[in-house]
């Protein structure tokens, strides 16, 4: 078992990024230009690698490997993201790793690479400014385009293993995770379950029963065998439910309009663990959006376009708009998903007027951003 707290220390301590590692301050994918690049890094280390993993540490500077961290990043449909713009795409995952000495809100983006096959990754068309059907590869540090009728060879095989080798698991560790977990998580009553008499699982979060059911939010979820961390914002609400052999998270979204809000399944996550020493993680997209009367929409669509010209033209709000606007990143989120087409557009234009006017109202925009990005990439 593999912790990859270690996991990371090891790859920092080569210091240089090479053909089986690279390292980057922070990831944007939310921007054409940054998922262009992450996926080019993507395709040139599984080219790079067709024989053992290879990995991508986000939140480390590049000058002196310092660790300074990263926010919590939930996109658990990066794989949708590789498979739609790669051939051959390589398995992928991304894995959030506290480290002690970050703030809680921060930590260590892992991602992990794997070929699936010995035939060549291309992007898959055109993104940014990469073209469709580009081959990239790894040239010491640096992912470059490259035309070739050559056999990849793989030569980083030993030094992988090596690496992983020396990162594997301990009982020492182990019991200082948890303890460490338990005691910076008092606030909120933490627990532990042992799954398959080897995994350890750690969670506490902010309880709240409605309608008979108990919904949790500020959710700290970790396995710690591996260092791998699951978190749920003050914004979030999920159900958590445990057997014998899984460990399941349920994440709820609140819709609706003129303040009548109900919960709707958005995403399952399901740890299960095996008899091997081994596990998987996967999510499941449960969401079916709710359907409203049309001609309210259409009044309440004009309604959020008038507020964010206000915005735009710095005029002042009533009270009853400032109300509005509170209800705008979600009003705009039903309209798309019932066939309002501009509304996401809409949605994006409003981010530098909302982030200016209010950091709550902010916070709002991108809860419904980040429900977009989930929908979307499933």
């Amino acid at each position: 078992m593999i912790n990859k707290r270690l996991l990371i220390k090891n790859l920092l301590a080569h210091n240089d990024e090479n053909s089986f590692y690279d390292k980057k301050r922070k990831l944007n994918i939310g921007e054409k230009e940054g998922k262009a690049k992450f996926l080019k890094h993507i395709c040139a280390l599984a080219n790079s690698n067709p024989q053992n993993n290879s990995y991508i540490v986000i939140g480390v500077e590049d000058e002196d490997n310092q660790i300074i961290g990263v926010d919590f990043f939930d996109d658990s449909k990066i794989q949708n993201l590789v498979n739609a713009y790669l051939a051959n795409p390589p398995l992928v995952a991304y894995e959030n790793i506290p480290f002690p000495h970050l703030p809680s809100d921060k930590v260590v983006g892992l991602v992990s690479i794997r070929s699936q096959s010995d035939k060549i990754c291309s992007l898959r068309k055109n993104i940014w400014k990469y073209y469709g059907g580009t081959v990239f590869l790894r040239d010491g540090s640096i992912s470059m385009p490259k035309v070739f009728d050559i056999e990849i060879k793989n030569t980083n095989s030993e030094i992988v293993s090596a690496i992983e080798s020396h990162a594997q698991n301990n009982i020492e560790l182990t019991l200082d995770g948890v303890f460490d977990f338990m005691n910076s998580r008092k606030d909120y009553h933490p627990s532990y379950k042992v799954f398959k008499e080897y995994f350890v699982v750690c969670w506490a979060g902010k309880e709240k029963r409605q309608n008979g059911e108990t919904y949790y939010s500020r959710v700290d979820i970790e396995l710690i065998n591996e260092h791998v961390k699951l978190f749920y914002s003050e914004l979030d609400e999920v159900s958590i439910s445990l057997t014998d052999d899984q460990f399941k998270i349920v994440e709820y979204v609140q819709l609706g309009l003129h303040d009548t809000y109900q919960y709707y399944p958005l995403e399952e996550v399901v740890i299960t663990f095996k008899d091997n020493a081994g596990y998987d993680i996967e999510s499941k997209l449960l969401f079916d959006p709710p359907q409203f009367d049309r001609k309210t929409l259409y009044h309440l669509y004009n309604s959020n376009n008038a507020l964010i010209d206000k915005l735009k033209n710095k005029i002042t709000l009533s009270k009853n708009e400032e109300k509005d606007l509170v209800n705008l990143p979600a009003t705009y989120l039903i309209c798309y998903f019932n066939d309002f087409s501009e509304a996401k557009e809409k949605l994006e234009d409003a981010k530098p007027y909302l982030k200016v006017y209010n950091e709550s109202v902010y916070s709002l925009y991108k809860e419904s951003i980040r429900i977009l990005r989930k929908v979307r990439y499933s």
